[in-house]
């Protein structure tokens, strides 16, 4: 009877088998656990030039964190500022929770920032230089957190833009090109 289990018999854990990979266990393979996002600011990617990204917790209410779950919200006009040694988060737009009644917030509240004083201290000494802004980039939950994912940036000019966009075609060209030949060899 070795090597056969039938239903309701006692199996020793060492000898069951083994569940899934890294993602099973809630990592994938980063400090702290596996990232669920809501919402990404790709305008913002567009228009400024990342110079650092940082990771921040969000000081949420409970109908904000149900709206987030739902995955309804945008950061498009999102902006971070500091203001008496705190980071807030202004205009980020999480919409008010469908089944919440007078408990619901505010759409377009500022909400604080949880980061490190010396990670506030820099943010404000480079965002004082002609500029530099503080933009957020992402919102997820990381192990049932909110967090943030904020970036010191630099505005691109238009023809950055138009650049950025050209070396982006020129690169989606080539591994066009490079996919095509691969299948050229496997096929012969």
């Amino acid at each position: 009877m070795v090597g056969t289990m039938s239903k309701g018999m006692y199996v020793p854990k060492e000898s069951q088998p083994k569940q899934g990979g890294t993602a099973a266990k809630g990592r994938d393979g980063e400090k702290g656990g596996k990232r669920k996002i809501v919402a990404q600011n790709k305008k913002a990617r567009h228009d400024y030039a990342i110079i650092d990204t940082y990771e921040a917790g969000i000081v949420l209410t409970g109908t904000e964190v149900k709206s987030l779950r739902e995955g309804r919200t945008s950061l498009t006009d999102g902006f971070v500022q500091i203001d008496q040694g705190e980071a807030w988060l202004h205009n980020a737009h999480i919409p008010e929770y469908h089944q919440g009644t007078w408990t619901n917030h505010s759409v377009r509240r500022k909400r604080k920032l949880l980061l490190h004083r010396e990670e506030i201290d820099k943010l404000e000494s480079k965002a004082q230089e002609t500029g530099h802004t503080i933009v957020p980039l992402a919102l997820y939950f990381k192990d049932g957190r909110a967090k943030a994912e904020i970036a010191l940036a630099r505005g691109k000019k238009e023809y950055d833009k138009r650049q950025t966009l050209r070396e982006q075609q020129d690169r989606r060209e080539s591994d066009r090109a490079i996919a095509a030949a691969k299948r050229r060899q496997r096929g012969q």
